[in-house]
């Protein structure tokens, strides 16, 4: 039995002539129920949870069992099975930050009229995988979609090196020698411990004109579903046209696009909509 049967009508005793949307809506109702549980839950509890007759739940839940997407347990209790699992872990695989962000990217853009870069780790340097960007920028350099920088001369590239630890930023700046862009650059290892504390204090990155003379950027961090950096979102613009203002725009918008990726914030983590 697969999980098509569930979409068929079912006809018993009290309930002849149900349809199908509405055994679906009876299905989704037990797995939320049984997701509020972290240990197995009984038919009655279950029962009781969905306002469901102890008959219809049993039927919809051997219907689920059976295609594995509730296990039963000993006693007759029951719990989330491991289809879910394999399907949570697909739809996870093949979620893209560049989709998630194309959207909550373009309206930044347009409330700023800025360029918004989002960014990704490729081992020592960052990769632009996207950009909102117009003619009215007047940078002299406007990195293109597959363009590379080093991690620390770029606002995104700190947000990386800060999340590593002490030895693993050593061994960066031993591996590329810390080379410099511009006479801003940061090009010791003194420097960039101190920067990459602050980085970490502050939670966002900030680029002062050293990879590209008369260019800053603001960048914040974006989060998959475990907390972990999988993006950075920067805001790139004349350093004469840098508002202070923005920076919590983009802290807004990349926290909006790490919630498309599943990301889930910490209660103890200061609303958005606060200043």
């Amino acid at each position: 039995m697969n999980s098509s049967k569930l979409l068929k009508t079912q006809k018993v005793p009290g309930e002849a002539g149900k349809t199908a949307i509405q055994v679906l809506e009876r299905m989704m109702n037990l797995l939320d129920a049984l997701a509020e549980h972290e240990e197995s839950s009984s038919l009655k509890v279950l029962a009781e949870q969905t306002g469901l007759h102890p008959s219809t739940a049993h039927r919809i839940l051997n219907d689920m069992v059976a295609c594995r997407m509730v296990e039963r347990g000993d006693g007759g209790t029951y719990r989330l099975g491991l289809r879910l699992l394999e399907l949570g872990n697909l739809v996870k695989a093949r979620l893209s930050v560049r989709e998630a962000a194309q959207v909550p990217m373009r309206a930044l853009h347009k409330l700023t009229g800025e360029t918004i870069n989002l960014s990704v780790r490729q081992g020592d340097e960052i990769v632009y995988v996207d950009r909102a960007y117009s003619e009215r920028s007047g940078m002299q350099v406007v990195r293109a979609i597959g363009g590379r920088a080093p991690l620390h001369l770029t606002s995104v590239g700190k947000l990386f090196l800060a999340s590593d630890d002490a030895g693993q930023v050593r061994a960066y700046v031993t591996r590329t020698g810390l080379s410099g862009h511009t006479r801003n650059s940061i090009t010791d290892l003194t420097r960039l411990e101190a920067e990459l504390n602050q980085v970490r204090q502050l939670g966002n990155a900030k680029d002062n004109e050293e990879l590209e003379l008369g260019v800053s950027c603001l960048a914040a961090a974006i989060l998959d579903d475990t907390g972990k950096l999988v993006a950075g979102l920067s805001l790139s613009a004349p350093t004469d046209r840098i508002h202070a203002d923005w920076l919590r725009a983009l802290q807004d918008t990349a926290l909006q696009i790490s919630k498309g990726m599943g990301y889930k914030p910490k209660s103890t983590e200061p609303s958005s909509s606060k200043d």
